[in-house]
């Protein structure tokens, strides 16, 4: 008979602070993967970062809670975020947008922001459209110095979906950066048209 050892304090540390990360993230509307586990780590009293969990297994957790408690909610939710975000993608095409985050991946709350990247030769020009467009939206200040921070963050409602543009120097619309997980209008509007849960991502 083969015997397995129970796991170890480490591993059910981490997936309690995963489960945790990922409530907050469903019932909170926090859409940062850091935040939300540094914060139930806190709440855990973890201090040892080698227990914190990776985003795929925050995900995974996200997805498992939405399924058990908000499954036909959620799906209701990601199908009118992805809506929403067409109609800004259109909107903003000459910005070169992305949609990221819960709308592109299908882990989207109730109180999640849809997620846009832009790419402009300047943020101002952004703004301007706004203005000239009559459209009423709040400047936020990035958080610094993280890395890869947007110049710019402009947050506004689209059909009474919350919007939230971070906006990058034109230049850096190839890098590398983490979380880089996003689809240009075509891939989204196709992803809609086929109610698909799971996204084919463009980097």
């Amino acid at each position: 008979m083969t015997f397995r050892a129970p796991p170890s304090r480490s591993a059910t540390l981490r997936r309690e602070i995963a489960a945790a990360a990922a409530r907050m993230m469903a019932e909170d509307g926090i859409s940062d993967f850091g935040f939300a586990k540094r914060k139930a780590a806190r709440q855990l009293g973890a201090s040892d970062t080698d227990s914190l969990p990776n985003n795929a297994e925050i995900e995974a957790e996200l997805r498992a809670w939405q399924s058990l408690y908000q499954d036909e909610e959620q799906a209701e939710r990601v199908l009118e975020m992805r809506r929403a975000a067409v109609g800004v993608m259109r909107l903003l095409d000459e910005f070169r947008p992305y949609l990221t985050g819960g709308a592109l991946d299908g882990t989207a709350g109730r109180y999640t922001e849809v997620d846009i990247e832009l790419f402009p030769e300047s943020a101002k020009e952004v703004e301007i459209f706004f203005l000239n467009q009559d459209i009423a939206y709040e400047h936020r200040e990035p958080r610094r110095p993280a890395p890869h921070a947007p110049e710019a963050i402009l947050s506004f409602d689209w059909e009474q979906v919350p919007i939230r543009l971070s906006i990058y120097p034109a230049d850096s619309e190839r890098s590398n950066r983490r979380h880089a997980e996003r689809a240009r209008l075509p891939a989204v509007e196709a992803l809609l048209a086929q109610g698909r849960s799971e996204p084919e991502p463009v980097r």
